[in-house]
Parts: C-alpha cells; structure tokens; sequence
C-alpha cells in the first residue's frame, strides 16, 4: 500500500467520524430540488447501500440547495459579441429563455442560479432525464431530445433567447442552431472550469462565473484541510460496460481531488487509462478506492470485478476502504458536480465501510 501502517492506524481511529455517514442506512428520501422547488416524496426511492463490498455513497445527498440563487448579469440590457469555439455570436445581456444541448450547459445554469429560465435541455439515459444531483426541479424541464440528436423543431417551438452546449450533434449544427436564436458553443477546454467560464460568457455572467469558482476554491481547501487529504492516496476506478479505467489527473474527478489537496497513487499521476486484467495490483492501488459504475452495463463489470480474486487482494478491498460513487458526479463536467463531489470527499476520504 501506498501509504504507512501508522497512517492507516491513523485513519482507523477517525473512522466513526466519517463512517456513519458514508455507509447510509436503507431509506426511501425525498430530494428537494433546485431553488425553493417541494418534491414528491415518492419520486426517488433509493435502498442499494452496498455492491460487491463498496459502499454506496451519495444516498443522503441533500439537493435543496444544489443550485444558486439568482446571479447578477455582467451587462443589464442590449447586446453582446461572444467569440466561442464555432465562431462569433451576439447574444442578449441577461437571457430570459435559455436551451441547454448538454448536461454540462444544464449543470452551469444551476450554479450560477439561471436554472428557472431553462426552457429546453437534452436528456441522459437511465431513470432520470437528468442527473439526481441537480435535484428534481430540473425535471420539470421540457426534452429537447438527447445530446447525440437533439430536435430542431423543438428547440425552435420553445422561442430560445440564447441556446449553449459544446459541439454541435447530428443536424444541431452551428447554422441551423443559430437560425434559431443566439448560439454558444464552447468546444472542448482543457478544464471543466474553463468550459463552466465559457458558458457564462454566453449567459452574461462572467463576474458570478468567477467569483461561483473563487468560492470553490476556498471551499475544496478547507474541505481538504479538514480530512487531512494530502495524507491519503486516492485510486479512483470506472466500470463500463467492456472497460476497466483509472481516472488520471486529466479527468473530472482528478482535477477536483487535486483541488482538495488529495494525492493519487504513483500510477494514476498521469493521464486516464484502460487496466487490463492482471494490473489491478499495480494500477488500481490506493489507501482508498473509489468506484464509478457507469450505468446498468458498468455496474454488472464493476461487481464481477470486484467480487473476482484480484479485486480483493487489494489492500483497499481487504481494509474495507473501497466506495462506489455516482458517474455522473464523478464524471461530471461542471461545478455543481465539482460540489457534490466535495462533499462525498468529505465523508468518505477518512471513512471505512462498516456495514
């Protein structure tokens, strides 16, 4: 293992600190939505605490207040040139009526509290047409389709002021797009928080975006003061549905664990790669391991893996320190993901699974 006998006697000994609430009992919750949204209290019912010995985490997840409060526009009233990855648009200041192509789009409407004025937004797969860790009041939102095809007639039918995603699907193209209303793509950053600031120029909100993202900051490090991250290497491991991957240092979860100060195992420093069988000893290693099952199909791979012999001659696996975290926090592209999965830090990273 990578890190010493005394710092995991270190680590036992804060166990019930972080236990408790990382290994949630059976329980069927209601989520509040975003912004002052009531749910159904029957709408979500969640009972899997645990999969192949990893604890499930994010079964308490509080949404009521996962979306900000309104935020100010940059310019009040009139026009604006945004240069962006498809070209030159002039959009409205402080749009009233915005369409979303991607999850990422929908996430930063939420964290910069313009998620009322989404009139339209593509849809994921699974239960949901959109990630729990928004909350339910997106689910009010109208379908525009998927992100892979999402539907001209509606998009238009919705009378958009602004319309943002990344790149264009299918016949979403930049031209027809932009016949109907302003269009914002922003291509594919480097860093979700370049992609988060690309939108915000498109939704007139570049002071909010930077000051949403200054506060992150402050919030990741006190958060990994905290815990003591700089203590504890992180393995983080995906599950599809024919793929075993470490997320490296240039994934989502990478760079938000390195925001909280969390180091990562020697092979997991560089970029993300697929393990093949017989690696798991040397590439999945860590003082903890966190598990991203990807949909129905990753959840099946991740637990004939983990219930393999290889899988539990992992010191992680054998000290009880492994936790299966949510795709789409985990391998989410925006801030109000980057938040969620702060606080499954938080209740995990000194955690052991005691159920």
């Amino acid at each position: 293992m990578p890190v010493s006998a005394l710092v995991r006697t270190r680590n036992r000994t804060v166990a019930t600190r972080y236990g408790t609430a990382a290994v949630a009992a059976i329980c069927a919750a209601a989520l509040v939505g975003c912004g002052n949204q009531s749910d159904d209290a029957s709408s979500i019912i969640r009972t899997t605490t645990n999969i192949a010995g990893a604890s499930v985490v994010g079964l308490e997840r509080d949404t009521t207040r996962a979306c900000a409060l309104p935020s100010a526009p940059d310019q009040p009233s009139g026009t604006r040139s945004v240069t962006h990855a498809a070209g030159v648009s002039e959009v409205p200041a402080d749009p009233q009526r915005i369409v979303v192509l991607t999850t990422s789009a929908l996430d930063a409407t939420c964290a910069l509290g313009l998620w009322e004025r989404v009139v339209g937004a593509v849809t994921v797969d699974g239960a949901r047409p959109q990630p729990e860790f928004l909350g339910t009041g997106v689910l009010k939102v109208p379908s525009i389709g998927t992100a892979a095809a999402p539907d001209l007639a509606k998009i238009a039918e919705l009378r958009p002021d602004v319309i943002i995603g990344e790149q264009p699907s299918g016949a979403a193209t930049f031209d027809a797009l932009r016949a109907i209303a302003p269009t914002v793509l922003v291509g594919a950053p480097t860093s979700w928080q370049a992609r988060f600031g690309a939108f915000a120029e498109g939704l007139d909100r570049r002071g909010a975006a930077t000051t949403a993202l200054e506060n992150f900051h402050t919030e990741a490090a006190d958060i990994g003061t905290s815990i003591a991250a700089n203590q504890s290497q992180a393995s983080v491991v995906r599950f599809t549905g024919d793929a075993v991957q470490v997320q490296g240092a240039n994934s989502f979860a990478g760079q938000v664990l390195a925001d909280v100060g969390v180091q990562r195992p020697t092979a997991q420093r560089g970029a993300s790669f697929d393990v093949a069988s017989g690696q798991l000893g040397t590439k999945a290693e860590g003082d903890i391991v966190y598990v991203v099952l990807a949909g129905e199909s990753g959840k099946k791979q991740g637990e004939k893996v983990m219930r393999g012999d290889e899988w539990k001659e992992l010191g992680a696996a054998g000290d009880r320190r492994v936790f299966a975290v949510e795709d789409s926090v985990w391998h989410g592209d925006g801030l109000t993901a980057a938040r969620a999965l702060l606080t499954d830090l938080q209740k995990t990273l000194n955690g052991y699974v005691t159920d």
